[in-house]
């Protein structure tokens, strides 16, 4: 079947390294809580968050802090706000040049294109600021959307607002939340990207190569997966010529 959509993820697959995203510190390190356990509060203990459930950036904030420590002090969580705002704002506008490219070809190409991203309101507020913001033909975010990755729901509700089909579609990004799992059993053709992950996770890479269906490195090496549909549409035309 000829792909009609590329869906990507947006953090840690359309944005750029984290090393990157800001020259302020990060969250965690300014809590005081240990990386990986301020990670698992964020991934696996807050879909409320997610789902926009609550969309207070103080209540947010405070509530995940407060689970790893509680005696944390509201100074500190006030001051771990403004840096994790700014944080999320510099990220979203230092998107590398070459992934907006390559969506900007996606669309001259004929490509519906489309984003699905677990992110909660404060994550998500720097959006419109985003060189990203508007190369999207339906951008789905799970606080406004009330679901999120790996639930079918937010798939099908991209699908369904780019208006192809499931088969139609690749979905492209890191991994996190089980997100390509979730992609292949909502019909989606899955792509796992690797080269934020490196930075961060590169003892995870092996298992989530596993749960996609190919495997690739940045975001214009998208195009190997469609050039040869592209060259399948050029040509017909020429069959019909002597």
């Amino acid at each position: 079947m000829r792909f009609r959509a590329v869906v990507f993820d947006l953090f840690h697959t359309l944005t750029g390294k984290e090393s990157e995203w800001s020259e302020l510190p990060w969250t965690a390190d300014v809590l005081g809580i240990d990386r990986k356990r301020w990670n698992e509060l964020l991934v696996v203990h807050s879909r409320w968050r997610l789902a926009g459930e609550e969309l207070d950036p103080f209540v947010i904030l405070s509530t995940l802090a407060r689970q790893a420590d509680p005696a944390i002090s509201e100074e500190i969580i006030r001051d771990a706000l403004r840096v994790r705002i700014q944080r999320f704002e510099d990220c979203l506008s230092r998107v590398p040049g070459e992934n907006v490219e390559t969506l900007r070809r996606l669309r001259d190409d004929g490509y519906r294109i489309g984003l699905i991203s677990n992110a909660d309101a404060m994550e998500y507020a720097a959006w419109v600021k985003s060189p990203l913001a508007g190369l999207f033909d339906a951008a789905v975010f799970s606080c406004e959307a009330g679901c999120v990755k790996p639930e079918r729901e937010i798939y099908e509700k991209c699908i369904e607002l780019l208006g192809v089909a499931a088969g139609e579609c690749l979905f492209v990004g890191d991994g996190g939340s089980n997100e390509l799992i979730g992609a292949r059993e909502a019909g989606m053709t899955t792509v796992f990207l690797s080269g934020v992950m490196a930075e961060l996770w590169p003892e995870r890479i092996p298992e989530r190569m596993r749960a996609s269906d190919h495997h690739l490195e940045s975001i214009p090496e998208v195009y190997s997966l469609l050039e040869p549909h592209l060259r399948l549409t050029t040509d017909a035309p020429m069959q019909g010529k002597t």
